[in-house]
């Protein structure tokens, strides 16, 4: 059976998609996804090679048909979005497909149709095959591609024979997050020792331990405030979870991402080398 990892953060900015770039790195036989569909920036260190494209359509808003419609204007005054203006023309950006106006509309006039939100692609990399996607701006429904990304992931990953997902989570608590550690064998939580770290930390392992899935943490920075860094760990320890490495500052990462390339193949140093350890850990506790 394929397992499956998701690495996630409660808040941007943690180091998560440093480390699961690393991670695709040292996996051997994995297909990756990059579920941060809002912001995707995993492309920019595994520099994928497209081979597949698939348009996303999410909610879908008001279409009215200037034929049939008679200018009552009770679409407009039933809109609580205020999606069509006096004129019965519809603002795709403030419709929010709730579909009162095709109810109230007297000539049938108004039809709910599908919109295009954005795009998922399927790409080859130095480390396997990508699965990623790009969401319109302004869009909703992130939790849906997502869900279209990591299907995609299993389905490439069966053809494959493939031993492991990798996922890159997005940040914070909502719907997409729910969609991206779903099902998972471990979710990884990446944190940093700031008030906000530890304060959406807790927010987030409350949503993964809700939904029964087994959680394990990982401090990034831990030496800008070994102080917080213990509090977390005592937290860890209090609610029965594993703190599976604790990676310093280090200046190699940055230079990484600019160079573009994972920490792992970019040099050696005491950060790859605990991201390696780091790697060993997790692949413990996915096999138990």
């Amino acid at each position: 059976m394929v397992k499956q990892l998701t690495v996630i953060s409660g808040k941007g900015g943690t180091g998560k998609t440093t480390i699961t770039s690393s991670f695709a790195a040292l996996a051997e036989n994995a297909v990756i996804a990059d579920c941060d569909v809002d912001a995707a920036d995993m492309h920019l260190i595994l520099h994928p090679d497209i081979f597949e494209s698939n348009d996303f359509y999410g909610l879908k808003v008001a279409s009215i048909n200037k034929n049939m419609c008679i200018d009552c204007g009770k679409c407009g005054s039933s809109c609580r979005f205020e999606a069509i203006d006096r004129y019965n023309v519809i603002d795709v950006y403030k419709c929010e497909g709730c579909a009162v106006c095709e109810y109230v509309c007297p000539e049938n006039a108004i039809n709910m149709i599908e919109k295009k939100a954005g795009e998922y692609y399927c790409s080859h990399t130095r480390f396997g095959t990508l699965v990623h996607a790009r969401l319109g701006v302004g869009e909703e429904a992130s939790g849906k591609l997502v869900s279209d990304v990591r299907r995609r992931a299993s389905e490439l990953a069966a053809e494959a024979g493939s031993d492991m997902i990798l996922i890159d989570g997005p940040p914070g608590t909502g719907c997409a997050v729910i969609a991206a550690i779903t099902g998972t064998d471990l979710v990884l939580v990446v944190t940093e020792p700031t008030m906000s770290g530890v304060h959406d930390l807790e927010r987030v392992v409350g949503v993964a331990q809700h939904f029964r899935i087994p959680v394990a943490v990982c401090i990034n920075k831990y030496d800008i405030n070994v102080e917080l860094s213990n509090a977390i760990s005592d937290y860890c320890k209090t609610n029965g979870i594993c703190v599976v490495g604790m990676l310093p500052y280090n200046r190699s990462s940055v230079d990484a991402m600019v160079a573009g390339k994972s920490v792992v193949e970019c040099s050696e140093n005491v950060l790859s080398s605990m991201i390696r350890s780091l790697w060993s850990e997790v692949s413990f506790h996915m096999l138990k």
